[in-house]
């Protein structure tokens, strides 16, 4: 730790005295009216603030030299300011914001490297702010983001666990990232979230397509970076927001508490955050067993901003105890039931009945995990050579325990530490004659140990990934054209790992070779895997309207650990898996063509998209010589990663209106398709057809919102609106068929309402906000395809015709947030 702080203190040039400047200011609408509460940032220095009920906003320690200022708020366009800032200037800076409710002016720095419009960037980005979040009764971050970037989707078991999918493809295909540093935490498992806190991020930034070019292996489908929020407003004086949830379908109990300081250049943060959720309802399982979940989350930071640049240092700890369900019920009264019997005497058809004292409980079930996630890591932003330096460093450990053990319950059977240590480092060169050019180099190294566990589905591994890049962007006019190129290594191994009876236990556990009855389950395995990424784009302003784009991309990604290394049972999700260690990297090409629209009262855009992937890996039930299902575990499938050719295409589109002649009125829509087909050959011909599409692939998913803001006017409320939202799935045929993995999913449409204002004192500054969402007011009866809980089934047929778990009923969700 020495050595790096003093490898960091030497990479500070010698202005680290110099003098920065303010940028104040007041944001008003076209009619000259303050926009209250008005987001301002410049996002290259990172820095931000939260304007006043009068519009005011004040930005200190701002670096010298050339800055972009943007303001953002809900209802309206995004506008962006270029001014020169001397050191010690203090800026007055007067910002109008043009009535609109989209965001193709926001600027993003995901997926491209340098703070971009979204609209100029090549590839397909989207965003989500902080109140369109909070606005949204959500059980995970994931699933808030769903809800509001179309192509963005969610494989989900249970209300909190969710995987990000874009565009058809996810799990180590998506990189998610918090605040830049990429995500590890097991995300190969169906079961396993994303360990965050969704109290504490400010923004979303979502690219849909192949970031590997910048990111490397993993990020083949795209990137997810949830950005926390930075420390605003006045120097010198603490400020925080408490915030309390409560939701009706599970009994969900939120709270958090978030702190932040600034002055003369140091900036702090804090946040503490607690969830609590008993079983969820809907109206065809009653209460669903076993799918509650307690969580913990703190996060802390510290740094400097200075005219050099800027270091922050983070903390965050995770805990999170999540009930596993299973779905086994009694035949005729469809009521669940529970497991008291370890796996080879347990009948399922004979469990008893769990009570209603069980599922009205906040207390967490006997079977269930356990996942703690610890991340520390630095960001450090420094101007050297007239160019500037971005540097991030991280360690992170997630310790994973499933207890599935009804006997045993205090012995986990999956128990799995994951250490990972991440490095970027950029360097953007000075503009040459418009000329951005950026390298870079960004890498991990990962050691995964079992611990006391009694199941072992992958071996003890170790893993090396480094890769570097080069990015050029240049304007020619109306045109700018951006690209590069980049190659990637990782290097894979572990050793032989045996697995023994325990006598004491009865229960396996990892064994020496020379233990009596030990069997060699994971024979030793090195291999090396490389790949270059490329990428070429350009966006095209033919009017002041109109923006087209386009961009074509090459991703890589090295097949991941259970790929290639399963040999066991994955308790969680009732699967035997079992790799394939001759596996060759997925390499994709991607098509990307775009077209943008936006005025003073109307946004819209399409996005067009084909992608061709090699080596697509991917999960197929093992058959023996006579076409049978091989059981390895009984009361388990047991499926084994194949490898063809694949091909997805589809688009996203969206329009956002808001007349003029009402100005509080806004109406927007989104949709989103995608269809994926495999290309696979070693089939016989009667199998084909039922193996034509991709496995966990969303169907045709619409949007619709209109909502009602009442105009600014004097008194203690304001803000205040009120909205209607349908969310509309169409029926999914195109399913992967084979051997009955998947089925047809029906079509649904939820209706949502919502409303809510914030109550201010009479120096018009923000007492508290309340906010209230209904969600499936009809209390519909569906099940999503993605929710992996439709196939917990054990029964060939049921008394009333419905197979498996049900995605959640009406929700009624409470919010208030306390500013101070």
């Amino acid at each position: 730790m020495k050595s790096l702080l003093l490898v960091l203190l030497w990479l500070l040039p010698g202005g680290l005295l110099a003098q920065t400047g303010t940028v104040a200011g007041t944001v008003r609408d076209e009619q000259q009216r303050p926009v209250p509460y008005a987001s301002v940032a410049v996002p290259a220095a990172g820095l931000g603030a939260t304007a006043d009920a009068n519009g005011t906003f004040t930005i200190a320690n701002v670096p010298p030299g050339a800055v972009r200022v943007l303001a953002s708020a809900v209802g309206y366009t995004a506008v962006s300011r270029n001014l020169t800032l001397r050191p010690g200037e203090t800026l007055s800076l007067p910002l109008t914001l043009a009535a609109a409710p989209a965001a193709l002016a926001d600027v993003v720095v995901t997926g491209v490297s340098r703070a971009t419009e979204i609209r100029r960037s090549p590839v397909p980005i989207a965003t989500l702010g902080r109140r369109e979040i909070s606005l949204n009764a959500n059980t995970n971050v994931i699933d808030a983001a769903v809800r509001g970037i179309p192509g963005l989707s969610a494989v989900t078991t249970g209300p909190n666990v969710s995987k990000p999918f874009i565009r058809g493809l996810g799990y180590n295909r998506v990189l998610t990232l918090y605040n830049g540093l990429r995500q590890e935490g097991q995300q190969w498992g169906d079961e396993h979230g994303v360990e965050v806190d969704g109290y504490d991020i400010e923004r979303v930034e979502v690219v849909k397509g192949p970031a590997s070019l910048l990111y490397g292996s993993d990020a083949v489908a795209g990137v997810v970076n949830l950005l926390p929020a930075l420390p605003s407003g006045p120097e010198g004086r603490l400020r925080g927001e408490a915030l309390a949830e409560y939701q009706s379908n599970n009994g969900l109990v939120g709270n958090s508490l978030g702190l932040n300081y600034q002055k003369n250049g140091f900036q702090t943060s804090f946040r503490a955050s607690h969830r609590l959720a008993r079983d969820y309802r809907n109206s065809v399982d009653g209460l669903v067993y076993n799918t509650g979940f307690r969580e913990l989350t703190l996060t802390g930071m510290a740094g400097v901003r200075k005219a050099w640049g800027s270091s922050h240092w983070y903390l965050t700890l995770y805990d999170n105890q999540q009930e596993i369900p299973d779905g086994s019920r009694d035949s005729l009264s469809r009521c669940f039931t529970r497991q008291v019997a370890e796996s080879g005497l347990d009948d399922v058809k004979n469990r008893p009945l769990v009570t209603d004292e069980e599922l009205r409980s906040y207390a967490i079930g006997p079977l269930h995990q356990r996942i703690r996630h610890y991340r520390v890591f630095s960001k450090t932003q420094v101007a050297l050579g007239g160019g500037e330096l971005h540097l991030l460093l991280g360690a992170q450990q997630n310790q994973r325990e499933e207890f599935n053990h009804p006997t045993a319950p205090a012995q986990p059977g999956l128990a799995l530490r994951l250490s990972t240590f991440t490095y970027d480092v950029r360097y953007h060169l000075p503009e040459w004659q418009g000329l951005e050019v950026s390298v870079g180099s960004n890498g991990m190294g990962q050691l995964n140990r079992h611990l006391n566990a009694t199941d072992f589905p992958i071996p003890n591994y170790n893993l090396l990934d480094a890769g570097g890049f080069v990015l050029l962007k240049k304007p020619l006019g109306k045109l700018e054209v951006s690209g590069g190129l980049r190659y990637d290594t990782r290097l894979v191994n572990w050793a032989d790992f045996y697995v023994a009876p325990n006598p004491a236990t009865g229960f396996d556990q990892a064994a020496g070779p020379a233990q009596p009855d030990a069997v060699l389950q994971f024979p030793a395995f090195r291999r090396r895997y490389q790949g270059w990424s490329a990428s070429l784009g350009a966006s095209y302003v033919a009017t002041e309207q109109l923006t087209l784009r386009a961009n074509l991309a090459r991703g890589y990604r090295a097949p991941n650990i259970p790929e290639i290394g399963s040999n066991g049972l994955d308790p969680g999700a009732h699967i035997v898996y079992l790799g394939n260690r001759g596996f060759e990297p997925e390499f994709s090409w991607q098509q990307d063509v775009g077209v943008l629209w936006h005025q003073s009262e109307v946004d819209a855009s399409v996005e067009l998209f084909h992608n061709y992937v090699q080596n697509f890996i991917y999960q197929a039930r093992l058959q023996d010589a006579s076409g049978q299902p091989v059981v390895i575990v009984p009361g388990n499938v047991t499926y084994q990663f194949q490898q063809a050719a694949a091909r997805l295409y589809g688009l996203e589109a969206s329009l956002n209106w808001r007349p003029a002649a009402l100005p509080w009125l806004a109406w927007s829509s989104s949709a989103a398709y995608v269809s994926g087909e495999s290309a696979q050959t070693n089939l016989p011909d009667h199998q084909i057809e039922a193996a034509r599409y991709l496995p966990l692939i969303p169907p045709l998913r619409g949007r619709t919102e209109l909502r009602a803001t009442a105009p600014a006017r004097a008194g203690r409320f304001t803000g205040t609106y009120g909205r209607v939202t349908l969310d509309g799935s169409a029926r999914q045929n195109r399913f992967y068929a084979l051997d009955n993995t998947e089925t047809a999913t029906p079509g649904y449409v939820l209706l949502g309402l919502g409303a809510g204002t914030t109550y201010t004192n009479r120096d018009g500054r923000a007492v508290a906000q309340f906010i209230v969402q209904v969600d499936n007011l009809f209390d519909t009866a569906y099940q999503a395809h993605l929710n992996r809980l439709k196939y917990f089934e054990y029964y060939a047929g049921t008394p009333n015709g419905r197979s498996g778990i049900y995605n959640p009923g009406r929700n009624v969700g409470v919010k208030v947030l306390v500013p101070f």
